[in-house]
């Protein structure tokens, strides 16, 4: 049997909602479990880097991503290919410092709030979807790129866009290791 191309896009829709619906529930149970938000966004980043960490070599197999030769061209692959990949949308980047190592990935669409209306008054200070900042963090980490990775604005909090900042550690030249 042959399967229609539409079908296997509908699965993929699927998939991504009983994900973010997955989420959610972690989230909620996550905050069950904690009493403060900063323990639940530690744990959160904690899940992601767990997680980036292995997404790396599924990402380095599944395309054909050369060497970013410097930090705005990392940040366009994580953008314009990883985000599509995973998670379907395509955030803007922007660099936002002179020295060339701190960037912002701007986020219209956030797909993991899909569900998600606004956080509790009691929950101001969590940051629902910290994963995605643990995921980036140590996916570069695995890569040899020492990164800070942190929600600058959420919509979930009442900003008008959702902000992602990644600040870069080491200068490029700094690296020991280099390929020729």
């Amino acid at each position: 049997m042959s399967r229609s191309p539409g079908r296997k896009q509908e699965n993929h829709k699927i998939s991504r909602e009983l994900f973010v619906l997955t989420y959610g529930a972690l989230v909620a149970q996550l905050c069950k479990d904690y009493e403060k938000d900063e323990d639940v966004n530690a744990y959160l980043d904690r899940m992601g880097y767990s997680i980036g960490i292995r997404l790396i070599d599924d990402f380095l197999a599944r395309t054909a991503v050369k060497k970013c030769r410097s930090y705005s061209e990392t940040a366009d692959v994580i953008a314009q290919v990883a985000f599509k990949m995973y998670l379907g949308v395509t955030p803007s980047v922007s660099c936002s410092s002179a020295t060339g190592n701190e960037f912002s990935l701007i986020l219209d669409k956030n797909p993991l709030v899909d569900f998600v209306e606004e956080l509790p008054a009691e929950r101001a200070s969590l940051c629902y979807c910290n994963l995605l900042c643990g995921v980036i963090r140590g996916a570069l980490e695995m890569v040899h790129l020492a990164a800070e990775v942190s929600f600058l604005q959420d919509r979930l909090k009442g900003d008008a866009v959702t902000e992602i900042g990644i600040t870069f550690l080491r200068k490029p030249e700094d690296r020991k290791h280099r390929r020729n």
